[in-house]
């Protein structure tokens, strides 16, 4: 059994989305707990009808303070991190499992658009969806809208899409992390502990963290990427809707402060 978190602030279409692809690629039985912060379009008691576990918190809180708020009640012993904004493969949870398994790991992630193999594939894959992006996204973002911009990205063939890159990539991994989905076993929070809620950019300091867990006390390896697993994440898409400023935003602070000036370079290197 897997316990899936996701946090969410309206965005009814996109809700369904995801919730339709986890209802059919997800492989091991799941439960989900939704974070809602403050939906005012029935988002939460779509949810709730869907047999999740819904958190109605009532206000917009930050990334970190709701997943934090998920592993308090998530019954098992798999966790899975995951933004609203995805349309996840088929078997995904499966081959990240099996990944894990083969390679060492107790902490991984999907690759997507963002990054993760081929450089050139890469490039390819982020060019074609900033043009779907671009074109279609000025129509709204209605439940037909982004099927259509999925369905286009991938030509109508998204589970052939899928296999292939399972099949080129099998259970290959790279170290570093795409933050839109993370798998870790819930051991992991005892070795380097919950989510930082000082850290927006938590899923940057939880790879910083397994980094570090693995260079001092070297009984994990770092966050790694399972390159054989590809989400499709809407990146940012969403973000236009502009949900409320964070009730926590006064405990928020930057990567800078955490880990250093130099640290945060790396970072910025990374990211660009």
């Amino acid at each position: 059994m897997i316990s899936i978190i996701t946090a969410v602030y309206n965005q009814l279409p996109v809700n369904r989305l995801y919730f339709e692809s986890l209802r059919r690629y997800t492989h091991h039985p799941f439960e989900l707990i939704v974070i809602d912060n403050g939906s005012t379009d029935g988002s939460a008691e779509y949810f709730e009808q869907e047999g999740a576990t819904v958190i109605r918190n009532g206000a917009n809180y930050s990334y970190p303070y709701c997943q934090n708020q998920g592993i308090r009640v998530a019954q098992h012993d798999w966790l899975a991190f995951l933004n609203n904004d995805l349309i996840v493969c088929p078997d995904w949870d499966r081959l990240l499992i099996e990944s894990m398994q083969v390679n060492g790991l107790e902490a991984i992630t999907a690759c997507g658009v963002e990054g993760g193999g081929d450089r050139e594939e890469t490039r390819r894959l982020k060019l074609r969806w900033n043009r779907i992006k671009n074109v279609v996204g000025v129509f709204g973002q209605s439940y037909g809208t982004l099927r259509f911009m999925h369905n286009w990205m991938y030509r109508g063939r998204w589970e052939q899409f899928c296999r292939q890159r399972a099949q080129r990539y099998h259970q290959q991994v790279a170290e570093g992390f795409v933050g839109h989905t993370i798998m870790l076993q819930r051991r992991v929070l005892e070795k380097i502990g919950m989510w930082d809620e000082t850290q927006q950019g938590a899923d940057w300091d939880l790879f910083l963290r397994t980094q570090e867990r693995a260079n001092t006390v070297g009984d994990m390896r770092p966050l790694h990427c399972a390159l054989d697993v590809f989400v499709h994440h809407y990146i940012r898409l969403t973000s236009k809707k502009r949900p409320p400023p964070f009730v926590d935003r006064a405990n928020l602070s930057s990567i800078t402060a955490k880990w250093g000036a130099e640290r945060e370079r790396w970072v910025n290197s990374v990211k660009n």
